[in-house]
């Protein structure tokens, strides 16, 4: 999510002793704009029990139709209908933003990082649904969905973090992992944690700052357009009510994209606190949806 919103109502878990600050524009947390909504800065929110993420299932909603319309359209299982693989030879890291232990570490995920612009926490909890489904579980969920479409698709891919039970890894870490993984394109999966009567998806995108994601900030604008447009497509999501416009959102404070040299994009899929949205965030087969999506997305981007 961007901040973490306060006052908000998930399970009865007392965390006055575990407060984290998603500070704002936490880069992990794939932060509003410096102003907006400075009221959704306080508080973590603990995973409800029972909300890790399922695996991914091949048998879930979400196809595109029309291939004139969208070249990428799949069926739901997300393999490419073409004989060949067409994204072999592509490497794509997903980088499942927070983790579902992070509440319960307050101290390393507080820890202050450089992100260039300034110093940030090495991590956030995120947000979560009035019900308490966690951003951390849905961001692993859906990032598992991705991961198996891209790989049916030919692609090599990595994830910044292997499961939702544990800490971590620091902002600094996760834009290292893409680095070192020399990856075609990058994405950082999130959801959003605002006032309820927001609802909408947005892509945040890297800005110039004389740093090392400077050379990508151009592809990296094109990896955003090219899933901005698919994931409307393939989600019927309305683009951002409150954050940026036409769903594009620059910024020049998040680690994540700062410590970049390769093109990487936020995708907040919606926002968690918005009654309609969340509840098609905890459907499977709607998780399956944005899967495919991103997936899709991602594709038009590599096969320019």
């Amino acid at each position: 999510m961007t901040t973490s919103l306060g006052a908000m109502s998930v399970t009865g878990r007392a965390l006055a002793t575990t407060l984290v600050l998603c500070g704002l524009g936490a880069a992990a947390c794939g932060g509003t704009a410096a102003g907006a909504d400075l009221a959704r800065e306080r508080g973590p929110v603990p995973p409800a029990a029972g909300t890790a993420a399922a695996p991914a299932s091949d048998g879930a909603a979400g196809a595109l139709t029309g291939a004139a319309a969208d070249p990428t359209a799949t069926p739901a299982t997300g393999r490419s209908g073409e004989a060949r693989e067409p994204l072999s030879g592509k490497i794509v890291v997903i980088d499942p933003g927070h983790n579902g232990q992070n509440y319960r570490h307050p101290s390393e995920i507080n820890k202050k990082v450089n992100v260039l612009t300034q110093w940030k926490a090495c991590d956030t909890t995120g947000t979560a649904t009035a019900n308490g489904y966690s951003e951390a579980a849905f961001t692993w969920d859906v990032s598992q969905r991705l991961a198996k479409i891209l790989r049916s698709r030919g692609a090599t891919v990595k994830l910044t973090r292997d499961s939702n039970s544990g800490v971590g890894p620091c902002i600094t870490q996760r834009a290292a992992i893409g680095n070192r993984a020399k990856a075609d394109a990058a994405i950082s999966v999130h959801a959003d944690g605002s006032s309820t009567a927001n609802h909408g998806f947005h892509v945040i995108m890297p800005e110039k700052i004389g740093g090392p994601v400077d050379p990508v900030v151009a592809a990296s604008k094109k990896l955003g357009l090219d899933v901005r447009d698919a994931f409307r497509r393939g989600t019927g999501l309305s683009y951002s009510t409150y954050i940026g416009r036409d769903a594009l959102d620059y910024r020049n404070d998040l680690g994540g994209l700062n410590l970049s040299t390769v093109p990487k994009i936020f995708i907040e899929s919606g926002n968690m606190r918005n009654p309609a949205e969340a509840a098609k965030f905890q459907q499977p087969a709607f998780r399956q949806k944005i899967a495919l999506s991103l997936a899709n997305g991602l594709q038009q981007y590599l096969r320019r």
